[in-house]
């Protein structure tokens, strides 16, 4: 009888075990939806880019289109960025959780962009991309300040000098 009982129960952990590891297909819910997150971004940092090719087409004045060439640049930079870290995203949790990619293994490009080998690889990679991104998104921002008084400049410096300290920290393990 004992020998039933533990048997019964070493099928019912099983079970669980098996119904336990097959939940880890519920990250192709975040895996997809990362994919079209950065097709779209991808779609609209290109929208950006040929909404200026039409704006220097249309021969504007030549201070319109400095001015609106600075800031969709590095908006479509911002955008890329962006979609490149939901693109790193969506890669990483299906090598981590579903299979390896097949084709990256192969490729000498793969070595590259797909070296996570845990959660950690992984959210290392993704902090570099958001860094990166704030740091457009920084710069974004100093270009429509208009400075009024010196203190202002100075706050500008420091946040210079934060995000150099940013990099440093970041590449300091490499």
């Amino acid at each position: 009888m004992e020998r039933t009982s533990n048997s019964f129960i070493r099928r019912v952990e099983l079970f669980f075990e098996t119904f336990l590891w097959n939940t880890r297909w519920l990250v192709l819910i975040a895996v997809i939806a990362s994919l079209v997150s950065a097709f779209i971004v991808f779609i609209v940092g290109l929208y950006e880019i040929i909404h200026l090719v039409g704006v220097f087409l249309l021969k504007t004045s030549y201070s319109y289109l400095y001015a609106k060439l600075l800031s969709v640049v590095i908006t479509s930079v911002d955008l890329f960025l962006i979609g490149t870290f939901l693109l790193v995203f969506a890669l990483g949790l299906y090598e981590l959780f579903i299979s390896k990619i097949d084709p990256a293994e192969n490729d000498p490009l793969g070595e590259r962009v797909l070296v996570i080998k845990n959660l950690e690889d992984l959210k290392e990679k993704l902090g570099r991309l958001v860094i990166m991104v704030l740091i457009v998104s920084f710069f974004k921002q100093v270009l429509h300040l208009q400075f009024k008084n010196p203190m202002e400049t100075l706050y500008i410096a420091i946040g210079v000098l934060m995000i150099a300290l940013a990099l440093y920290f970041t590449h300091k393990k490499d």
